[in-house]
């Protein structure tokens, strides 16, 4: 790389891992500004172990009722219009539309009676206009260009395209004639109408996720669409990041003479119920007295700080096994103050390379074990007694990204309770349906990081 100065917006934990522990800027010769809000005890964990030269703090950021009323009238607008395109109805149930208090209730009632008459795209583009203007009048945004003024950056570079503070600092970095580059952070980010910044660079996984972002958002010319794929799938190209079999299997109390069903837990609000679905496989291997051949091992999600897997792991202590999540973790437990350690990225790959299955709905691990072909079961029936009355595994496959599936036999579909033990037991490799769909969604992942090298050198 040239030599320069790039301004890292990291809205989240995840950035730290995908872009400072992975290769991207191996190498750098420059300076590497983080720019966040994380705090001192973060900040001193993250410069141990990565190559930042400074850290700035962002200013306070108070939305003003103006930005906060266009934002969400352009993001329900939006959904209205990503639905006439592809005709998936789904897209509306990334809109909150059940409001607890009064104030909540008529603001969000107003949007979505006005929402329908901005559907049209010329009319979402006059509003996209108009909040523009209106986070350049916030005080933010002056405290936000002075820092950049000092700071001159070659490029400011995002780790997630959603964050509502970095659509205003691309907007000060833009008056100053700074590039920008922003990563889509995930392959079922872009029908949902969250893309808070406006950027001179938008780097996407594939030609999949290209058309997508034309599709979406017309207005964003061809030239600045960039694919690189992520460089988080990267990691199981290293062989260093697989733990040894004697060190992983004593520290997770695993026994080696059994096979290991990973099941990989969601968010609690992606999958409300999946403590019930993991007892569901616990007691059908019991059931059918397959403990002696097979164990458990349970990754729940790094932000699930809920003990709701408590119970179960009690009750199953010698089948189920837990691998948790090697997360720094702040006292205030913020989601996106959370962020992974090096070591989080060794057990992960670890966890693919080892186990033999995993289970989970609709996760990307499914991504994240075809690295080592392993196959992937979905879980795709309701329980009995739901925690969340109006949820259902129904609305979760219908998403949009899951479109990107050609083939339903990518995956195996575990249809009943009844159904596990055939289903845990019949698969031993990734489908070929899988692997192509891997390909379409992740493309050239092992060249990433110097894909994405390729893009931040041009603009320093």
């Amino acid at each position: 790389m040239k030599r320069g100065k790039v301004l890292l917006l990291f809205p989240d934990g995840v950035g730290i891992r995908n872009y400072l522990y992975s290769d991207v800027f191996k190498d750098f010769k420059g300076e590497l500004v983080l720019f966040h809000n994380f705090d001192s005890e973060t900040i001193k964990g993250i410069e141990e172990n990565t190559l930042i030269n400074k850290d700035i703090v962002i200013p306070d950021y108070r939305e003003s009722f103006k930005e906060k009323f266009l934002r969400e009238l352009i993001c329900l607008s939006r959904l209205y219009y990503n639905d006439s395109k592809v005709g998936n109805p789904t897209l509306l149930t990334n809109w909150n539309w059940n409001q607890k208090s009064f104030a909540k209730k008529s603001f969000y009632k107003f949007i979505q009676f006005l929402a329908p008459h901005f559907k049209n795209y010329s009319s979402i583009l006059k509003l996209e206009k108009k909040y523009q203007k209106a986070i350049r009048q916030n005080i933010f945004y002056s405290e936000v260009k002075d820092i950049l003024s000092e700071t001159k950056p070659s490029i400011v570079f995002c780790s997630h395209q959603r964050a509502l503070k970095a659509a205003t600092v691309f907007s000060a970095a833009a008056d100053l004639n700074i590039p920008t580059a922003t990563v889509i952070y995930s392959w079922d980010n872009l029908p949902k109408a969250r893309m808070a910044l406006r950027a001179d660079n938008y780097l996407v996984w594939s030609d999949y996720m290209k058309n997508e972002l034309n599709l979406y958002y017309p207005e964003i010319a061809p030239q600045q669409i960039y694919v690189t794929g992520t460089p988080q799938f990267e990691f199981y190209q290293d062989s260093d990041n697989i733990i040894n079999k004697e060190v992983f299997y004593k520290r997770y109390d695993l026994d080696p003479n059994k096979k290991i069903i990973c099941f990989s837990g969601d968010d609690t609000k992606t999958s409300p119920d999946d403590p019930y679905y993991l007892k569901d496989i616990a007691e059908e291997i019991t059931k059918a007295d397959l403990q002696h051949e097979y164990q458990i091992l349970l990754r729940r999600c790094p932000v699930d700080f809920s003990g709701r897997f408590d119970k179960v792991l009690k009750q199953y202590k010698d089948l189920i096994k837990e691998a948790p999540p090697l997360w720094y973790f702040t006292k205030s437990k913020e989601w996106n103050l959370v962020y992974p350690s090096i070591d989080d990225v060794k057990l992960l790959v670890s966890t693919a390379f080892y186990s033999d299955i995993v289970v989970n709905v609709g996760s990307t691990m499914a991504f994240d074990f075809a690295m080592f072909n392993k196959p992937c079961i979905f879980i795709n029936y309701d329980q009995e007694n739901k925690t969340v009355n109006d949820w259902s595994v129904k609305t979760i496959y219908n998403y949009q990204h899951f479109r990107s599936m050609q083939d339903a036999k990518a995956v195996i579909w575990l249809n009943s309770k009844e159904e596990i033990v055939n289903k845990i037991t019949l698969q031993k490799k990734c489908s070929e349906s899988m692997l192509e769909w891997k390909d379409l969604i992740l493309e050239d992942y092992k060249n990433s990081s110097k894909k994405i090298q390729n893009v931040i050198n041009i603009n320093l």
